[in-house]
């Protein structure tokens, strides 16, 4: 494949380097206005950016449109606040449990529910109306304390503090199953709670989710273990024999490490700890990047970062998904920011032309969700273009303050303009 900027856009903070975040974050907001489903809520969208109605509509989708869109809004895309109005009225309408409360996991073509209520989805709601709320669109207040009303209700676990995964559609049976992919994205949408809101509570109970990660993980050589019995013991071979499961795949997610060391490090600079406590948190940001790193990038032959290892950090899924590499441009960017360390620049730089050669589709627009070990486009886990989350946050972050979560952040930085 072939890059489209020259190596110096690689260049943290470099001039060529705002002109390229600046030019990817109007061509992904271009390429994502196609998203909106007849009756509300984001379907899912194919190579050219046309609604794939055979995913149905997803809740954790529009929820992350409704925030994508938030984001243009702020950046001033055309449109914007209407795009985030379509994904609210999902999320009110036909994605809403109106029976039971909360909201399905999707809905098919037909407008048949999903069952089960997810943590996962439900930390999105709180994303989506979070951001939603921030930029004044209607309803959007009364939308994120239903959210919060049903998480506390039925996910937060405050014994423990951490999120519980799983009920039945009625919210009358709770899976065993422990999860920690929904506590990551738990945390983001707990941070920019307390960034937009003021309310400090979601950002303690962020802090002690992060607690728990950083000791799992620095007693498993930094890997984050990522699959847990319902006592908050780690399952460290949940699903060996589906290894490349959507949500849940077998062994350690390196991207998740390195997305977690940098709401670490978003806590650790925006947090009321001590100093010396601040500083243990970057140095547990800066263990779970290099472990990630060490064990996936360029480990099995070919450039990129393989989706998961084992428990020793050998390579088990080597396809490269896109949002790995969003995520560690955002964290190489945030540790630069924050360490100051010439390290951090380097990486920002490797990963920004591996994106430019490898993941950018230069002719249809958005970029490639997934390749195999070769680098050849592939769709058998991510299938189109889903949604522009991860690559939209990634051309905006680098140019943030890490101390506040990306929309209020970029509210900030337009306001000072």
């Amino acid at each position: 494949m072939t890059a489209a900027y020259a190596p110096e856009a690689y260049v943290f903070g470099s001039p060529e380097n705002h002109d390229l975040l600046e030019a990817e974050s109007n061509e992904l907001l271009h390429f994502g206005h196609r998203f909106p489903a007849p009756n509300g809520g984001s379907t899912w969208l194919d190579d050219r950016g046309n609604p794939d109605p055979s995913h149905g509509i997803q809740t954790w989708i529009t929820c992350r449109m409704a925030h994508v869109y938030t984001l243009g809004a702020i950046h001033g895309e055309p449109d914007a606040e209407k795009l985030v109005d379509k994904a609210l009225d999902g999320l009110r309408g036909p994605l809403h449990d109106d029976v039971n409360g909360g909201w399905y996991p999707s809905i098919t073509a037909d407008g048949t529910p999903e069952a089960g209520k997810v943590c996962y989805t439900h930390a999105f709601v709180i994303l989506a109306a979070t951001s939603a709320t921030l930029i004044g669109r209607p309803g959007a207040k009364e939308l994120l304390s239903e959210a919060l009303d049903t998480y506390n209700a039925h996910f937060w676990d405050e014994e423990h503090g951490l999120a519980v995964d799983t009920w039945n559609t009625e919210f009358t049976e709770l899976d065993p199953y422990r999860g920690i992919n929904a506590n990551m994205h738990t945390v983001e949408a707990f941070l920019a709670v307390a960034d937009v809101t003021g309310d400090e509570t979601y950002r303690t109970r962020a802090g002690r989710i992060i607690d728990h990660v950083v000791d799992w993980a620095s007693h498993n050589s930094w890997r984050i273990p990522e699959h847990f019995t319902a006592d908050w013991t780690p399952d460290l071979e949940f699903n060996r024999s589906k290894p490349d499961d959507q949500f849940k795949p077998y062994g350690a997610t390196p991207g998740h490490g390195i997305e977690w060391a940098r709401l670490i490090t978003q806590f650790a600079t925006s947090c009321s700890r001590t100093d010396e406590q601040k500083a243990a948190l970057i140095d547990a940001a800066e263990h779970l990047f290099a472990r990630a790193l060490e064990d996936a990038w360029n480990t099995d032959g070919t450039v990129g970062l393989a989706y998961t290892t084992d428990w020793n950090g050998r390579p088990v899924v080597t396809d490269r998904m896109h949002w790995t590499l969003a995520e560690s441009v955002n964290t190489s960017a945030v540790l630069a920011t924050v360490t100051d360390k010439q390290e951090y620049k380097d990486w920002y730089a490797t990963f920004w032309r591996y994106i430019d050669e490898y993941l950018i589709d230069h002719e249809h627009g958005s970029w490639f969700h997934q390749l195999d070990k070769d680098n050849h486009v592939i769709g058998t886990v991510w299938p189109g273009k889903s949604d522009l989350y991860h690559a939209l946050q990634c051309t905006f972050i680098p140019r943030l303050n890490p101390a506040v979560s990306v929309a209020p952040a970029l509210k900030q930085a337009t306001e000072t303009r």
